[in-house]
């Protein structure tokens, strides 16, 4: 386990690509995805599952998480009996888009302005992503989003080597902005910087053995340390000791 040591700093690297997850790092998601999940077990005659359990289990993709909080079902035919069940669910609680979390529209926009690319990497399918995109205005917001569905699903580093791929940067120009280990693993894999997220599915303190550039207790915290404030006496950067 990487052990790390707070320090206050307004040295920031000079990235060129943020890459941010989905579900509990922009949206507010994480209680439909906990609602849904143990109606969908309900339904399928399957045990409850506590809710640290399933948060437990977001951001991996939808296949890999079902198959790890009910192992039992080794069929592939049963894991797609449930994955369409757990949808409808979701779908049903899902008719106006989960919130954005406070503070990330208003930096996202003082990003743009800044000329830093975008990017998003989410354990959702495409599908479920083109629709929430939809549904805040934002189809063409990002320059580029891979979900799990159509690549590896995270930890595998492979949608963030796609991104840095299409966007042409290399990896220590970006920086992935993550609330689960699968985030800040995958991006460790990557050789990219990371950001965990400490309002969203896991705790700060158990995302803080991948070593995390900072940590991030609201939204706007990223974007005060990325310009540069030096008065961000609440920000957390680490710098690794071993």
């Amino acid at each position: 386990m990487t052990s790390g040591s707070a320090r206050w700093s307004a040295w920031v690297p000079d990235y060129e690509l943020l890459i941010f997850d989905w579900d509990g790092t922009l949206c507010d998601s994480i209680g439909r995805i906990v609602d849904s999940m143990r109606a969908a077990a309900s339904l399928s005659g399957l045990g409850d599952r506590s809710d640290e359990a399933i948060k437990g289990i977001i951001g991996l993709g939808l296949p890999e998480a079902i198959a790890t909080l009910y192992p039992e079902l080794v069929r592939p035919e049963r894991i797609e009996a449930f994955r369409q069940c757990y949808a409808e669910q979701y779908m049903a609680l899902d008719l106006r888009p989960s919130p954005l979390f406070p503070g990330v529209l208003e930096s996202l926009e003082s990003f743009r302005q800044r000329g830093l690319r975008m990017a998003v990497a989410t354990g959702k399918s495409r599908r479920g992503l083109n629709r929430v995109l939809a549904g805040h205005g934002w189809l063409d917001y990002f320059e580029i989003s891979r979900c799990a569905d159509e690549t590896a699903s995270k930890p595998d580093p492979l949608m963030l080597n796609e991104i840095l791929a299409h966007c042409g940067v290399p990896a220590d120009k970006a920086l992935m902005v993550g609330d689960s280990s699968f985030d800040l693993d995958m991006a460790r894999r990557a050789g990219i910087d990371s950001v965990a997220v400490g309002y969203g599915a896991q705790s700060l303190a158990s995302l803080m053995a991948f070593a995390p550039r900072l940590a991030i207790d609201e939204f706007s915290e990223l974007r005060r340390w990325l310009e540069g404030d030096a008065n961000c006496s609440l920000i957390k950067e680490y710098e690794n000791v071993g």
